[in-house]
């Protein structure tokens, strides 16, 4: 967990006051930061929220340093964000084409 250490720094805290703020022994801060044992899920939750980053960022699943938010079913990812910029740029018989394409693809995807 090479993250926690790095967050760890950048927040000016020593081993003993990370473990005074998530309630747990220096001696657990000083195992997780030199992988010798891995935090339980709830630490883990303690320390994302703590550093308001995500549990993959700590345990270098993502360089991704900030929460990853959460998206609905209503909120675009960048590729249909470019998709969506991209037809509001086409002329109306572009459009129709484009419509009538995604109809077809989706008849031949549900057969």
């Amino acid at each position: 967990m090479k993250n926690l250490r790095e967050l760890r720094k950048k927040h000016n805290l020593s081993q003993q006051k990370l473990a005074d703020i998530l309630h747990i022994s220096q001696q657990s801060v000083y195992k997780y930061e030199n992988d010798i044992t891995s935090p339980d899920i709830e630490t883990l939750k303690n320390m994302a929220d703590y550093f308001d980053t995500s549990i993959d960022y700590l345990v270098n699943y993502t360089d991704i340093p900030h929460k990853i938010e959460p998206v609905t079913e209503n909120m675009l990812n960048l590729d249909e964000t470019i998709l969506i910029e991209q037809y509001r740029g086409l002329t109306i018989h572009q459009k129709d084409l484009v419509l009538l394409l995604m109809k077809e693809f989706m008849n031949q995807h549900h057969k």
